[in-house]
């Protein structure tokens, strides 16, 4: 007879952790120490758009500080209800981008597949966060109508694993998706952008590793980190397990309000993330969202913390400082001495 305690055992610990993670702002905000009274002009617990925050990432938020940047990130507020002119629930416009369900095709060379809704956490500024993600995610005939695509298209070379979090599918169906990726032979990189390492570093497992070294692809995992306070011990030996076994490190970063919005904050992340073995890539501008305007900064404002970053760092640990755009081919980027657009 199986019991509820074996059940639990089956289970593996990051698991485990997902469905103790904290999906209400106030029980959040009382975990970290604050009035939750004097807090609630500042909520708003969006049904569409929930708080999800995992306690592995609580833990590292400093007790007390309601202005944290690591709480700031994922506490839902009421700012979220204000209605901004140019902000909408599509802002790269993706829907017309996607010719097969789950798939966006953008770039030359490269196509996109939304595996799951699911994430880790739940950032507030995320350009995902109205994503119709029912119609889009990995099931049978959605995964049968993005193999067929990725047969017939070939000048498509790269796949990213996006959504969502991919990390957060069971390896065997992980597994299952690199061997049809495969055999597909005009495919020569994989790709996988995921927030998970950061937010639930329990995920990293051996056997995770081990499921990703089975493709024959050049693989890469491109991580999300806006800050350094997010790279504890914990996380560095993650990423370092991940880079030691071949597979090449990314990061990419949003530029945020009250984050980020630093070049010495901006400095040590990079510093801090080529210590973990991950590379800066891409800082972004903000993609305009609904409901993200008050993580917003200016361009102008932008600008001067990206002429003070170059001028604390060494090239290799300069991002890219870009922004996405609907219908557009790449990123573009936005030189930061004279783009006042």
């Amino acid at each position: 007879m199986i019991t509820q305690s074996d059940t639990r055992k089956q289970k593996e610990k990051w698991q485990i952790e997902l469905t103790q993670a904290f999906t209400v702002t106030t029980t959040l905000l009382k975990y970290c120490g604050h009035d939750v009274a004097s807090q609630r002009q500042l909520l708003d617990n969006n049904p569409n758009f929930r708080c999800f925050v995992t306690k592995s990432w609580a833990d590292r938020i400093e007790k007390g500080n309601i202005y944290d940047p690591m709480l700031l990130q994922v506490m839902s507020q009421s700012q979220e209800n204000v209605i901004t002119p140019g902000y909408n629930n599509d802002p790269l416009i993706e829907a017309a981008q996607t010719p097969t369900p789950g798939l966006i095709h953008k770039y030359h060379g490269r196509a996109l597949v939304t595996l799951t809704g699911n994430c880790a956490i739940n950032c507030r500024y995320c350009f995902r966060r109205a994503f119709p993600y029912q119609e889009n995610n990995f099931n049978k005939q959605n995964w049968q109508g993005i193999i067929t695509y990725l047969k017939n298209n070939h000048d498509i070379y790269e796949v990213i694993l996006s959504g969502g979090d991919p990390l957060l599918m069971k390896d065997n169906i992980i597994a299952g998706i690199i061997a049809d990726l495969d055999s597909i032979p005009h495919l020569r990189y994989l790709r996988i952008h995921s927030r998970v390492p950061l937010a639930l570093p329990s995920r990293i497992t051996d056997k995770l590793i081990a499921v990703l070294l089975t493709s024959r692809l050049l693989k890469t995992i491109v991580i999300h980190s806006n800050c350094p306070q997010e790279i504890d011990t914990e996380v560095q030996d993650k990423l370092l397990a991940i880079k030691s076994s071949g597979i090449n490190l990314l990061n990419q970063s949003v530029l945020l309000k009250d984050i980020n919005n630093n070049a010495m904050v901006l400095a040590e992340l990079s510093h801090k993330l080529f210590a973990a073995g991950v590379m800066p890539y891409y800082i972004h501008k903000l993609d305009k969202v609904s409901g993200s305007a008050h993580f917003n900064i200016p361009l102008a404002t932008a600008n001067t913390i990206m002429q003070q970053l170059i001028e604390l760092l060494p090239g290799y640990l300069m991002p890219k400082f870009v922004k996405e755009q609907g219908f557009a081919k790449s990123k573009i980027p936005i030189s930061f001495w004279n783009d006042q657009q």
